[in-house]
């Protein structure tokens, strides 16, 4: 059959009569179809290199490492860091004058802010019997700035101690806290113990 001779629902005969107009938006979204199903695989393929190297792992703390720099305070992605003070009770000795809650040389025994250690306030002390008091941290309050943790490891039997709160943290593929830790404390830990607790 000859092509004049062709149906005139044929697909040869259609594409022939496409205006250039026509087919330049024909090649413009084809090409935009292409180019955004690449993304999409590119970006699976990295998802799945980033879970493959994490295996299946946190970010956390080895308290026998920290130094109590402060760079948790300061260093970490989220607006108040997801690096708490955690306390263990059996470990305190629930000491009247408490090396993370009393700052060093203070000169009356009272809770005026200037004699405390913590800077947001998020320590607390009840009274148990003489002399012993009990320590709780109010997480909300807490910057994760370790000023408390030095204070009790330097004059207590550092029962305070910092720990990154798996609920706050995002989990980062490259924790900018571990990158400028001074002792290498930070590093991944089995997802079936997240928190390396003194208890």
């Amino acid at each position: 059959m000859a092509r004049n001779d062709e149906p005139r629902n044929s697909p040869e005969r259609d594409n022939s009569r496409r205006t250039p107009l026509e087919r330049r938006r024909f090649l413009r979204t084809l090409g935009a179809l292409l180019a955004g199903g690449s993304l999409l695989a590119v970006a699976g393929a990295a998802g799945r290199r980033t879970s493959a190297a994490r295996g299946d792992a946190y970010w956390q703390i080895d308290p026998g490492k920290c130094t109590q720099c402060g760079r948790c305070e300061t260093h970490c992605v989220l607006p108040v860091s997801a690096v708490k003070c955690f306390h263990a009770n059996r470990v305190c000795g629930y000491c009247d004058l408490c090396g993370g809650y009393y700052r060093s040389n203070v000169k009356e025994l009272n809770t005026a802010a200037e004699n405390l250690m913590c800077p947001t306030g998020a320590i607390a002390r009840r009274y148990v019997e003489e002399p012993y008091f009990e320590y709780t941290i109010d997480e909300a309050l807490c910057n994760g700035c370790g000023k408390c943790v030095k204070g009790c490891t330097s004059f207590g039997n550092g029962s305070l101690y910092l720990q990154i709160n798996r609920d706050l943290c995002t989990d980062c593929n490259a924790c900018r806290i571990a990158d400028v830790c001074p002792s290498d404390a930070i590093s991944r830990v089995p997802v079936s113990h997240p928190y390396n607790l003194k208890e």
